[in-house]
């Protein structure tokens, strides 16, 4: 019986796997990876193990830490090689990639960090930024981390809300302020 997909063997796998890595925005972990290059219902996940550990070896992809990038070595082959997949499978991670790059492009737009101070303290920053550059940057003072995280949590997921309620505060002018009050 005929196995489904179109990916049956390594160096098919490896070829995909630097199909993927070669368009992705930046550095992901392997649970990320794995589910991006499952897009083929041929690829055996313990070929795709191996092809991963071999594509280092081989200077095609690094490894820092838990998350995998794409080497120049890695790109320049993916980009010869490339048209040899299925236009298919091509397309289906395409779609995968898109939403993928989107994600990783809000994640470094957006911004939540809490740092330790010298005092005992603890800093938040946070950072929004647009494709030109830093929109706003603010660093606040937190009794706790526990505070700092839940108030870095809430900017995570309203970021553009709270920059604008910012900047409306900033504009209204000072008659505007007496006139209120």
């Amino acid at each position: 019986m005929a196995q489904p997909g179109f990916i049956h063997d390594k160096l098919d796998i490896k070829l995909l796997i630097l199909y993927i890595m070669s368009r992705v925005m930046a550095p992901i972990d392997l649970p990320t990876l794995t589910d991006l290059a499952l897009c083929d219902s041929g690829v055996d996940y313990f070929l795709f193990a191996e092809s991963i550990s071999e594509l280092i070896d081989t200077g095609h992809l690094s490894q820092e830490e838990d998350h995998y990038s794409i080497t120049e070595k890695g790109r320049s082959h993916s980009k010869i090689t490339e048209s040899s997949l299925p236009y298919s499978v091509r397309l289906k991670c395409g779609k995968a990639l898109a939403a993928l790059n989107s994600r990783l492009r809000r994640a470094a737009q957006v911004r939540a960090q809490v740092l330790p101070r010298e005092d005992g303290g603890f800093t938040l920053e946070l950072s929004l930024d647009d494709n030109d550059g830093n929109l706003f940057t603010l660093d606040m003072l937190v009794a706790t981390e526990e505070q700092g995280h839940h108030l870095g949590d809430s900017f995570l997921t309203a970021p553009e809300q709270i920059y604008n309620e910012i900047l409306t505060v900033l504009l209204t002018s000072r008659d505007e302020k007496r006139d209120s009050e």
